[in-house]
């Protein structure tokens, strides 16, 4: 089966503005991004953003463009308008790629979209990644998963979960914020209120747990360094990108 990949991107981050239009070593923070997700099987890569500046700047590259509503609060109410306006099955896979991630690997991208693929009782997919740094199981901005025995997602927190009560507890995983859903998943997912534990955690995806969605986790076959979130976050990837 085919799959797409929609990136959303909206201009006016709270902690960066302009963030997906920052440079990168001599190529836009989206371009990046765009390029990779290029890289993966996907049959279509398309923009979904609110600003003509992200329009234009994505277009002088090749990319495919959707104007979205100015109205939505995320990216995943952005990217589900496009996939309306593209007409697609309600059984067609959707891959969401954020748009501060630009050194998100193309092959996590496929093997996001081949775990969702193989699941039929799956709703949505994602990765995560074991977490090796005592600082990030306590950092609220690692976002944590803890699994069952199936590899499907019990809970997401900004909290230490599992709690550690010793030295050989289980292994802490740090949550990647790609996504792949099914379309019919995503319709009523946009239409959902946002959950009770979806506000206190400031996660979206519980959402899609608290309706009893099974969203399937696997360990990524590739390192994919933390997005961009912070000025720090920025000088981060900058650093690591001079070295190539």
């Amino acid at each position: 089966m085919p799959f797409s990949v929609i990136i959303p991107a909206r201009y006016n981050a709270s902690r960066l503005p302009g963030k997906p239009l920052l440079d990168l070593a001599g190529k836009s923070m989206l371009q990046r991004t765009y390029e990779n997700a290029k890289a993966s099987t996907a049959q279509d890569v398309y923009i979904a953003t609110d600003d003509e500046r992200i329009k234009k700047v994505s277009e002088s590259f090749g990319a495919k463009v959707f104007m979205t509503s100015i109205n939505h609060k995320s990216g995943t109410d952005r990217i589900q308008e496009v996939a309306a306006k593209l007409k697609l099955s309600e059984d067609q896979i959707i891959v969401n790629v954020q748009a501060d991630e630009p050194l998100l690997p193309s092959t996590v991208i496929d093997q996001v979209f081949r775990n969702l693929n193989k699941r039929p009782e799956a709703g949505m997919a994602t990765v995560c990644e074991v977490i090796t740094v005592q600082s990030e199981i306590e950092d609220p901005h690692a976002v944590k998963v803890v699994i069952d025995d199936e590899g499907y997602a019990l809970y997401f927190s900004r909290a230490t979960i599992p709690y550690q009560a010793s030295a050989s507890a289980r292994n802490c995983y740090r949550h990647i914020g790609i996504y792949a859903y099914r379309l019919a998943v995503l319709n009523q997912f946009v239409e959902w209120p946002a959950a009770d534990l979806e506000v206190s955690e400031k996660l979206e995806q519980l959402r899609a747990l608290s309706k009893g969605v099974k969203v399937h986790v696997e360990v990524s076959a590739e390192h994919v360094p933390v997005g961009i979130d912070t000025e720090r976050d920025l000088q981060a990837v900058r650093n690591y990108l001079a070295t190539k």
